[in-house]
Formats: C-alpha cells, sequence, structure tokens
C-alpha cells in the first residue's frame, strides 16, 4: 500500500486524510498547526515536523489555500521538489488559477516527480464523506496510476484532460455555476422573506420543484434558517477567492461574465460585512435591506 503524504491539514485535508487511512493507506501529514496533526495522529496518521519528513511519500496531496502557497510547498526552501524521490506524485487538490498550476508544472521540469492537477468541489462535507467531485488533468497513465488514491477521497473523478492547469480551468467554470446559485438562493429567500412568507413555506415549495430540489439548496436554506453563519467549513473568504478565480479566467479569455460578476461583488460585500463569516451569512446582509429575518 502506498505511503500518502497530506499538506494542509484543514477542514477538507483532514477529511480526505481521514479517508485515506480508512482505505488503508499509510498517511504522513504536515500543518504550519501542530495542532491540526496532533488531531491526524489521533486518527492513526502520522505528523510530519516539516515538508523534509515527507520523504518517502509516494504521493503527496496538497491542499492548500493559494497559489502561492503551493508553490511554496512544492518548489520553495525545503519544499516536495526537494525530498520527494523521483517517480512520486504530487496532486494539488487546492483551488487555484490554470496559469499557477502550470507554473507549477514548470518548476517541477525535469524533475523526475510526476504531476496531476486536481481541484475538488464538494466542501468540507464531501471531503469528510469521501464523495468529492474531482477535475483531473495529468498524464493518462500518471492518472490511472494514482486511481487507488483518487478513488479513496474522492467519489466522482472526471479525467479533464492531460493539459495541466485543464482541472483548475474546469473548476474556475463550475465554480461561476456555484457563485450565482448561492446568489440565487440568498436573494430569493430574502424576498420571500421581506414579503412576509415564512421559511418553512418557502422552502417546501422551493424544494419541490425541479430548480430547487437539490442537496445544494436544502443544506444552504437549512443553515440559512437555523441561523447557523459560522464555523460550518463553507467561509465566505473561500468563495471569495474561488469567484476571484472565475473573473481572472474570464477576463484572460475576453468573455463578460455579468451574473458571477454581481455574485462575486455580492461575496466581497459580504465578508465586509462579516468577516468571519460562512457563505450563507451573506443572506443577513440581504435581511438588513427589509429588517425581516430568514427563519423557520
Amino acid at each position: 500500500m502506498k505511503n500518502v503524504a497530506v499538506v494542509g491539514l484543514g477542514n477538507m485535508g483532514m477529511g480526505m486524510a481521514n479517508n485515506l487511512l480508512a482505505a488503508g493507506f499509510e498517511v504522513t501529514g504536515f500543518d504550519l498547526r501542530p495542532e491540526r496533526g496532533q488531531m491526524l495522529a489521533e486518527q492513526g496518521g502520522t505528523a510530519a515536523a516539516s515538508l523534509m519528513d515527507l520523504a518517502d511519500a509516494d504521493v503527496a496531496l496538497v491542499m492548500v489555500m493559494s497559489g502561492a502557497q503551493v508553490m511554496d510547498v512544492v518548489a520553495g526552501a525545503g519544499g516536495l521538489l526537494r525530498c520527494l524521490r523521483d517517480g512520486a506524485t504530487i496532486i494539488v487538490s487546492a483551488t487555484i488559477q490554470p496559469s499557477e498550476m502550470r507554473a507549477v508544472e514548470d518548476a517541477l521540469s525535469g524533475s523526475g516527480l510526476h504531476l496531476i492537477d486536481c481541484p475538488v468541489s464538494g466542501g468540507q462535507f464531501g471531503a469528510e464523506a469521501g464523495t468529492l467531485t474531482m477535475m483531473v488533468a495529468a498524464k493518462r497513465a500518471v492518472f490511472d496510476e494514482n486511481q487507488d488514491v483518487l478513488n479513496a477521497v474522492g467519489e466522482k473523478i472526471f479525467h479533464v484532460g492531460e493539459a495541466i492547469g485543464m482541472g483548475q480551468t474546469v473548476k474556475a467554470a463550475l465554480q461561476a455555476l456555484i457563485g450565482v446559485s448561492f446568489v440565487g438562493i440568498f436573494e430569493s429567500l430574502a424576498l420571500g422573506a421581506a414579503a412576509g412568507v415564512n421559511g418553512e413555506t418557502l422552502f417546501k415549495v422551493f424544494s419541490s420543484t425541479h430548480v430547487a430540489d437539490t442537496l445544494f439548496f436544502k443544506n444552504c436554506a437549512e443553515r440559512i434558517m437555523q441561523r447557523e453563519f459560522e464555523d460550518t467549513g463553507s467561509h465566505i473568504s473561500t468563495m471569495v477567492k474561488d469567484i476571484g478565480i472565475s473573473m481572472a479566467l474570464a477576463r484572460e479569455n475576453g468573455m463578460p461574465l455579468f451574473a458571477t460578476s454581481a455574485a462575486y461583488e455580492l461575496f466581497q460585500a459580504g465578508i465586509s460585512r462579516f468577516p468571519e463569516g460562512d457563505n450563507w451569512a451573506i443572506v443577513k446582509l440581504l435581511e438588513e435591506f427589509s429588517g425581516t429575518e430568514v427563519q423557520w
């Protein structure tokens, strides 16, 4: 069984690490916060004190926040480029710009290391349940060789091409859809509440339609109506970052994104008003205009 390293033990990385352990892999994790490594050790994994402690890994899964962090983990001083053996594979599951992903590929050129561009969708719940959707760009042989690792953390795995950066490109397009969908939910619920409709009625009617009879809508609406706006594993900052990547990709391709632009501005306003909030906290911003709340 392969030795798998997980770099970045936040909500997503920890969920993925636990599923790798459940699948029988030897898992070593590194995070800048020692307590996160201790949490992994309590689950049966091994906590690394530095990236150099990952030298025995066959596969290193990188789940950090930004392109700069990915590059530092991969090619920085003491990074994976300098400690992994020839033939090892780096899987970048962070959501970053396609150009940043291609820069990582350039940094690994001639190193003997393999690279998989593999952003994911499904959030903390998907990471913990092992049901993530994975958009994988890699050479076919590398993709096939790492099916065991990918299947341990994901449920819907798509090989979207061999060109590194294509996985991030698909994710950027998907995030435009997700951002606009969030805003549609927020505005429709806030509108109904402002007009005097109780939340239970809105929930029952909306979720009976083919548009909103989804786990996405139901989870979002339930968080709002239960007034759970922090520490649910879906922080506004992540969505701001991800939709920003969508907007950057649109500019690169001369593509106007009217609805996505509006969604981006609403998320920006949301994080300014509620800097510690999760995505659904944005509905509170809309509620302030009418002085009402979306509740059961």
